[in-house]
């Protein structure tokens, strides 16, 4: 018989796409301080500092280049909607290059403005594929600017554009940090929808920032002798390793701030136990206590209560995305199974959890738990014990089998 290969004639609608990307970058952004000042107010004269502004480092670089069919930058968002935004180019987008001149006219345009807002980032020269970062620092030029401006503008705002954390040490000087990433095409307009408050942020981190690089976990290991690299930190990388070691860090993992606030309450959990086999729902109300429409990531952690060696405090096991109005209250539901409480078993040749107690955390970010319960599981599989001349008798009576 005859089948038909041809395919139907695509539809590339730019304008669609860009609106697409436009949103979803809107969605993914990630306020991670804000005193206040955000969103800006109509009106309001306002300087932006940083060639970002206008040449917005929008992808990572390497193989992932591509070229987008239009780019949009945060200056021509804000022009086109016709707001009062003064600009200096301060710091070049590609290179790590201070100006005496560019400098003191940022700070006059600051002085003059009622708020500053900084677009900083990493440029391809210092994170791209194919070779290492040296350090976890923006580049020098851009930490003067910040540190510079903050000084005599107290309304000023961070605009960040990097694909992985930096260090912020001018953090507690600014009044408000919004990381936009390598946004893609849409990413100039997402910022000034978000500056303005015409969007509420409601991006989490997928990644914890420390407060400087001897902070990582990989610290004392990367990059190695020149030839071998030891993998020492086994699971304790992000968010396990800093709640293993109760470090603070700058931004912790799940980490995301709202133009509101929310309320957790009423968590319910199951009255029986898991088992092996089967399932239990795990649900709790959410409520928007503020004053505009806003999105919470909820995020449900797991943390084994048993003492088994080895175990991080908590690991993520779930999150769900809700959208609340100025008041409004919401369920989340969550499904457990005995696959979130277990581990790799190398000995069981399986996935394996102890029976026994295991804390149910759910909140807006790993370092912010609101609300917490326990979950009873029982389980029929045990582990082997290999005896040999060195097993204690605290071993054998600790397992199920030998010790009658």
């Amino acid at each position: 018989y005859f089948v038909d290969h041809r395919h139907p004639e695509g539809v590339f609608d730019r304008d669609a796409d860009h609106g697409k990307a436009t949103d979803i970058e809107t969605e993914c952004a990630d306020l991670l301080e804000n005193n206040g000042v955000l969103p800006l107010k109509a009106g309001m004269k306002v300087a932006y500092i940083g060639e970002y502004a206008q040449k917005p480092r929008y992808q990572g670089g390497g193989s992932s280049h591509i070229n987008a069919s239009r780019v949009s930058s945060a200056l021509d968002s804000a022009k086109e909607k016709g707001r009062d935004v003064a600009y200096v180019k301060g710091f070049p987008a590609d290179r790590d290059e201070e100006d005496a001149g560019e400098l003191a006219a940022a700070v006059q345009a600051a002085k003059e403005a009622e708020a500053a807002v900084i677009f900083a980032g990493l440029p391809d020269v210092i994170e791209s594929e194919g070779y290492d970062r040296k350090d976890m620092k923006l580049p020098a030029c851009q930490n003067r600017m910040i540190e510079e401006v903050a000084k005599v503008q107290p309304n000023t705002i961070v605009v960040l554009h990097n694909g992985s954390p930096i260090e912020a040490p001018w953090a507690g000087q600014v009044a408000a940090v919004l990381e936009m990433y390598l946004g893609g095409q849409g990413v100039g307009e997402a910022a000034d929808r978000l500056l303005y408050g015409e969007a509420n942020p409601s991006g989490h981190l997928a990644e914890t920032f420390p407060l400087r690089l001897e902070d990582n976990p990989s610290y004392l290991n990367f990059p190695g002798d020149g030839a071998n690299v030891n993998y020492a930190e086994g699971v304790y990388v992000g968010y396990r390793y800093y709640d293993a070691k109760k470090m603070p860090v700058r931004w912790a993992f799940g980490h995301g701030l709202s133009y509101t606030t929310f309320a957790y309450s009423n968590l319910k959990m199951p009255e029986g136990a898991l088992g092996d086999t089967g399932s239990v729902k795990v649900s709790v109300d959410v409520k928007n206590t503020g004053s505009v429409e806003g999105k919470e990531a909820v995020q449900l952690y797991v943390s084994d209560r048993n003492g088994t060696a080895g175990r991080p405090v908590k690991e993520l096991k779930g999150f769900a995305k809700v959208g609340l109005k100025p008041g409004e209250t919401k369920t989340v539901e969550f499904t457990l199974t005995a696959r979130d409480l277990s581990f790799y078993h190398e000995g069981l040749g399986d996935w394996y959890a102890p029976a026994g107690t295991y804390g149910i955390l759910i909140g807006g970010a790993s370092d912010r738990i609101a609300v917490e319960g326990e979950l009873l599981f029982r389980t029929e599989k045990l582990p082997p014990l290999y005896v040999d001349g060195a097993t204690t008798l605290g071993e054998l009576l600790a397992h199920p089998v030998p010790a009658p």
